[in-house]
């Protein structure tokens, strides 16, 4: 590309990055508070030199444990580590036929995708990813990675990106700002032509680099185009085209969104007021502590009592004049009982907004796995939006992108009947909560039937082959230990033969 040609193409590009910025503008104050009480020690909105104190106006750690407790758990219940918390299955447009053998070599795929993951950074930067996403949005880069790792992952922080929204209300931009230093350019950007005149070790400060990424509207075809911009030259330095399914890196997913909105409302922002009551409290809390313990005094100015040689520490010595009143003590006016009533309120507030008390553990024994199942399900049935909107933003993007890579690197072939693709199913605990309801109507729907015409009638209403294939589906059994019909029918009839040998008669089909 000429230079140019570039310089106008920059120019552009870095006029549609304002407009988000300004975007981003409206949320600016809502983002700081946010992360300044409750993420102080991740990358911040405002600019800060490294090793700088990020805590000084955190007084109450509610919120900051909350978070990362909401992380924590939400890892846990979606993207469990060292489990297989998706499957690979055959579409619903392949023949019925074909399926079984199919689910068994795309079972092979999934352990080895998992294991790819699981060999991965993914679970530190997810969890990263989450802590984000309590505010309400998280940003997931998902790149190649080399002979070793075969994919790369980043979590972006929402400081650095700036996010649009397309003609059908999805995110179809994604900016991202970096501030590299001049002799990395090459390395982060092998492939990236340099303005002329650029000579990074004549330079004296490091270089903004604008990284967009955004949607090519073509019909039928997902298409993203990739540009890197300096934003102080104005110039493209190196520029992309992906297309397919799982072409776009970056992978942005919302708790929750108001309508017309782009950025997500976190379970933060339900709880912001107290969390900042808290910490007021607690800050009023230490400084009527303090002058519990130091005292406030009053004095006679009689000429005697210098107070700028008085040392109010204990067991200090304070001559006063005959007759003098001296030094009076000023009693505190606090009620810290009030105090306590009011903290014990904003905190429970705090954990409730945080899914703590969900997802807690109660006091004394280790909970059974009943009751971990159980609270899955409560907190599935608390989050059910989110997480429905979890699964098409993350999961089911993030597995498409992985599948993509794995691909192109040649490590994996996904099986094709008639040119269709396979579909993507959750198998994660909050999942497996969803599917325990299913299961339930199931059991329940045969006791019925076996209260009210007797145990016979099961066999007769109910098909107890597909039964067996439907609740090894919702329990996430691997396809492998599922007999196929045919060798199901040979072990039926050789328990007929030799029954009929015995002379017990046939066995019901």
């Amino acid at each position: 590309m000429h230079y140019e040609d570039s310089k106008d193409k920059a120019t552009a590009i870095l006029k549609k990055y304002q407009e988000a910025v300004s975007v981003k503008d409206h949320w600016r104050e809502k983002f700081e508070e946010a992360y300044e009480y409750c993420l102080p020690n991740r990358e911040s909105f405002y600019e800060e030199s490294p090793g700088q104190k990020r805590t000084d106006k955190i007084f109450d750690e509610t919120a900051v444990v909350g978070v990362q407790e909401f992380a924590s758990r939400l890892q846990a219940g979606i993207v469990p580590t060292f489990a297989r918390w998706a499957d690979f299955q055959a579409g619903v447009e392949i023949p019925q036929e074909q399926k079984p053998e199919i689910n068994k070599s795309l079972d092979a795929i999934t352990d080895y995708v998992f294991e790819v993951i699981q060999n991965s950074n993914f679970n530190q930067e997810i969890h990263e990813c989450f802590m984000d996403l309590a505010v309400g949005t998280g940003c997931m880069l998902v790149e190649e990675g080399d002979a070793i790792n075969p994919i790369k992952f980043t979590a972006v922080p929402l400081p650095k990106i700036c996010l649009m929204n397309g003609p059908d209300g999805r995110i179809d931009t994604v900016y991202r700002t970096r501030v590299v230093k001049p002799e990395h350019i090459s390395v982060l950007y092998p492939k990236a032509v340099m303005p002329e005149n650029f000579d990074p070790f004549k330079m004296k400060k490091d270089c903004t680099i604008i990284e967009a990424i955004y949607k090519v509207y073509e019909e039928n075809v997902e298409k993203f185009k990739y540009c890197v911009v300096m934003q102080d030259a104005k110039a493209v330095i190196f520029e992309e085209e992906y297309t397919g399914e799982g072409a776009n890196p970056y992978l942005v997913f919302r708790w929750n969104k108001a309508s017309g909105e782009v950025y997500g409302r976190g379970p933060i922002f339900n709880a912001m007021g107290a969390i900042k009551t808290c910490n007021l409290t607690i800050e009023l809390i230490l400084q009527n502590a303090q002058m519990s313990v130091s005292g406030v005094y009053t004095y006679e100015d009689d000429g005697v009592i210098n107070p700028d040689n008085i040392s109010l520490v204990p067991g200090s010595l304070i001559p006063v004049a005959p007759g003098s009143r001296g030094l009076n003590p000023i009693p505190a006016a606090s009620n810290f009982d009030v105090a306590q009533l009011v903290l014990q309120d904003m905190r429970q507030n705090i954990k409730k907004a945080l899914y703590m008390e969900t997802l807690g553990r109660p006091e004394g024994t280790p909970m059974t796995a009943t009751e971990v199942s159980e609270r899955m399900a409560d907190l599935s049935r608390q989050i059910g939006s989110s997480f429905g909107r979890l699964q098409s933003e993350l999961i089911h993007p993030l597995l498409k992108r992985i599948i993509r890579l794995l691909s192109k690197q040649g490590r994996i072939e996904l099986p094709k009947v008639n040119g269709r693709e396979v579909k993507v199913a959750a198998r994660s605990p909050l999942a497996k909560a969803q599917h325990m309801q299913d299961i339930s109507d199931v059991n329940r729907f045969n006791e019925i039937i076996a209260g009210t015409f007797g145990p016979q009638m099961i066999n007769v209403i109910v098909n107890q082959n597909e039964t067996a294939k439907y609740l090894a589906e919702k329990m996430n059994l691997p396809e492998k230990l599922i007999r196929d019909e045919q060798e199901q029918q040979q072990i039926v009839q050789q328990i007929s033969q030799l029954q009929s040998s015995a002379g017990e008669g046939e066995v019901p089909q």
